[in-house]
């Protein structure tokens, strides 16, 4: 996939177009933030890495397992240094469409829709006076911060700089409004949309204490605070991601500016892929000792069906930016 192929060529935009310096300095401050901030989180997981290898691992789980599972993270980190560091800088613009989109969309689905859960969870943790982060009780309280301050900063950092960057880099796929051109048909939009509010709808519903699905020794009480925040951002995301992509595949004109539903489906999808490919391995595999709250069936369906529509969502994003370019 080239740059021709998403949308106009970096030289082809006009002067004009630009968002302007004020914009691009904004791109970089966040961009910079966001690797700083992600830098962080590497530096904790591979302290972890050494720790457990000198013999000092966690009790709960064998030391091969601990340190596969952070070495994944540490991977997943330095690349998220590396997207911070091309949306900032200018050599990032040149970059192949391809990996770019692919790496900036499941980094920035990974973190950016974490962002109400971040801030809703980290008040309610200072008002109880605390609570562990990431490593678990067992974690010192520099470690929990230096996680926290990396999730976040890289968070804020990539939904400011990934919009600019995105906006600046690919013009013509943000400009107008709803329904000034006819979008292509796409047949896949309907069914995805549907399987993206049906999720939404059950992770909302686990939010408020529902128990469709989950399995009867995990039923007391609707589960436990943290988890329903958590179905309760991810639901409201997939709703988020189901309207934007129904907006952008509308036939009639609206007033709505397209750069809105185009940014918030980019992150949706994203946010769908990234967490249901994260979380169905580990539904199937199970490691060390792992057991969802849903019934097996239930969790590999959810995450599965997740992955699916997260595909077909960016694949309207993609559309839209291609069709941009001939009008």
């Amino acid at each position: 996939m080239t740059d021709a192929q998403i949308g106009v060529t970096v030289a082809a935009v006009p002067p004009e177009q630009d968002m302007g310096a004020r914009w691009s300095a904004a791109r970089k401050v966040a961009g910079y933030a966001a690797a700083s901030a992600m830098s962080l989180y590497l530096l904790v997981k591979v302290v972890w890495i050494a720790v457990a290898l000198l013999g000092s691992g966690p009790d709960d789980m064998g030391t091969v397992a601990w340190v596969v599972l952070n070495a994944v993270t540490v991977g997943m980190s330095a690349i998220g240094v590396t997207v911070g560091l091309a949306l900032a800088q200018d050599w990032g613009r040149r970059i192949p469409a391809r990996p770019l989109i692919f790496f900036a969309w499941v980094g920035g689905g990974f973190l950016v829709p974490m962002l109400p859960y971040l801030m809703v969870s980290g008040v309610l943790a200072a008002l109880e006076g605390g609570g562990s982060v990431d490593g678990g009780g067992q974690a010192p309280a520099w470690e929990g911060l230096l996680i926290g301050v990396g999730f976040l900063g890289m968070a804020a950092g990539l939904a400011v700089a990934l919009p600019i960057y995105l906006r600046q880099r690919w013009p013509a796929a943000f400009l107008g409004r709803l329904g000034d051109r006819p979008p292509r048909p796409s047949w896949f939009v309907l069914p995805a949309v549907t399987v993206t509010v049906a999720l939404g709808l059950l992770w909302l519903s686990w939010a408020c204490g529902g128990t469709l699905g989950i399995e009867s020794a995990h039923r007391a009480g609707g589960g436990d605070l943290n988890d329903r925040l958590l179905n309760g951002n991810a639901g409201l995301w997939a709703l988020i991601g189901g309207w934007s992509v129904w907006a952008l595949d509308r036939r009639r004109p609206g007033r709505l500016p397209r750069w809105i539903p185009l940014t918030f489906a980019f992150a949706a999808s994203g946010s769908l892929f990234a967490w249901g490919g994260w979380k169905l391995p580990m539904a199937v595999i199970r490691p060390a000792g792992y057991v969802a709250v849903e019934y097996p069936a239930v969790a590999v369906a959810q995450h599965t069906l997740s992955i699916v529509a997260g595909l077909a969502l960016l694949a309207t994003v993609l559309s839209v930016a291609r069709a941009r370019r001939h009008w």
